[in-house]
């Protein structure tokens, strides 16, 4: 075998092992259906997986209800944080879903079917919600956050000795780009445990 289809192979191979899973629960074909569609009911019935940033979790007595601000999904089918948001929607599951677990902020992917709307107050304005019957609520993971190192340069300061910044009369702050570079501290949240099954009877 020639180095160049060697190296074509293990190429194709990494491309391969790199893709993008969707998870199970949220596999399928489902039609692009817009919310503003959604909302004046030219999309009675269509099957849908949409996602977004859960604004609020109500149980009600059969079933749970999330009020979701929507989001466009990447090719996980998970939510894109940080994308202008797409309207919103609620949709609702039977069994209880723990508000506490499905809090405000988390991310969720459901998929189901249209059906129809609801009317919810957002402070004074009454809001139209493209209503979704829902057969899965995936609750994704929280994203890791993020915290620039304080210490960039390490505690010998830029110039290879100690330097600490309150001491130092000229400062810590130059050169130091030189030799070192800004680390980052990675400081994931908890994940909160699953879900109660649903309550039978």
């Amino acid at each position: 075998m020639s180095r160049r289809v060697l190296f074509v192979s293990v190429v194709g191979a990494l491309a391969l092992g790199g893709c993008a899973t969707i998870p199970q629960p949220l596999q399928g074909n489902y039609t692009q259906v817009a919310l503003s569609a959604a909302q004046n009911g030219t999309a009675a019935s269509a099957p849908v997986r949409w996602g977004g940033e859960i604004i609020q979790t109500e149980p009600r007595e059969q079933q749970t209800c999330f009020f979701v601000l929507a989001e466009p999904l990447d090719s996980q089918a998970r939510p894109k944080g940080g994308e202008e948001s797409l309207g919103r929607f609620v949709a609702c599951k039977q069994g209880f879903y723990d508000p506490e677990v499905f809090a405000k902020g988390r991310e969720i992917t459901v998929t189901g079917t249209l059906d129809g709307t609801v009317q919810h107050k957002i402070g004074q304005f009454d809001y139209t919600y493209p209503k979704v019957d829902a057969n899965n609520v995936y609750l994704w993971k929280p994203r890791p956050m993020y915290a620039a190192n304080p210490y960039p340069y390490g505690p010998w300061g830029p110039w290879g000795g100690f330097c600490d910044p309150f001491w130092s009369p000229w400062g810590c702050g130059w050169g130091g780009s030189l030799f070192f570079q800004p680390r980052v501290i990675v400081v994931p949240r908890p994940v909160p445990p699953p879900p109660p099954p649903p309550k039978k009877g």
